[in-house]
């Protein structure tokens, strides 16, 4: 897998500012009109050995739809590597949905920074906006890599992302899901700087319950 994976490193023209770690979209391997067809193999076995007992969903998005949504233009995943061996110790995927957050849950200097990229009900008092979402975040459990990187140090580069593309692009903030679980919950928000701002359903037909939490970047 380092043979194979080399070339991209070398290939990367921007760098994360974290230097124990490399970043790679896996568009990288998708790119069409080269010469080496092999790339998506490539991905496909770098990403078979991905192993994440604690949530198995993190680990079949990854192996079963991720290189089709970022195809597709659904979403974009990043997978994240060691420096030291090129081995691969976690991802994430993000794209971009409209969130409405309801008015007067968040301090005012929030609430007059989300104001600017948003659509104010006042009949509803809520703000309408497009957001950055942080849609999967998974760490590597195969061979220990899991103990390579730290859970903020994974959420730390994925919001660094978003930053690249909101200087691009604009906007201000970013969300994930969390399930309803207080360690995972203490985690976004009082080690991350996420705040809560609505609850939802995973599916009409699922009655786990889904906190919503942004950041701002």
């Amino acid at each position: 897998m380092a043979k194979s994976y080399g070339s991209l490193w070398r290939k990367r023209e921007k760098r994360m500012s974290n230097d124990n770690y490399m970043v790679v979209n896996i568009r990288d391997y998708l790119q069409k009109g080269q010469k080496d067809v092999t790339r998506e193999e490539s991905l496909l076995e770098t990403i078979s050995g991905f192993y994440c007992p604690l949530n198995p969903s993190i680990e079949k998005f990854l192996k079963e739809q991720a290189i089709e949504f970022t195809k597709k233009n659904q979403s974009v995943t990043y997978l994240v590597f060691s420096k030291d061996d090129a081995a691969l110790v976690g991802y994430f995927t993000l794209t971009a949905k409209p969130i409405t957050v309801k008015e007067g849950i968040f301090s005012k200097t929030l609430q007059r920074k989300i104001s600017r990229v948003s659509e104010h009900s006042k009949e509803r008092q809520t703000f309408h906006l497009s957001a950055y979402l942080i849609a999967q975040l998974g760490k590597n459990f195969t061979d220990g890599a899991n103990n390579r990187i730290t859970g903020k140090q994974l959420i730390k580069i994925a919001v660094d992302k978003v930053k690249e593309v909101q200087y691009m692009l604009g906007g201000v903030v970013a969300f994930l899901e969390a399930e309803m679980n207080d360690k995972l919950l203490d985690f976004y928000e009082k080690q991350n700087d996420f705040k809560k701002f609505d609850i939802r359903r995973a599916d009409s037909m699922n009655e786990n319950l889904l906190v919503q939490m942004l950041v701002t970047v």
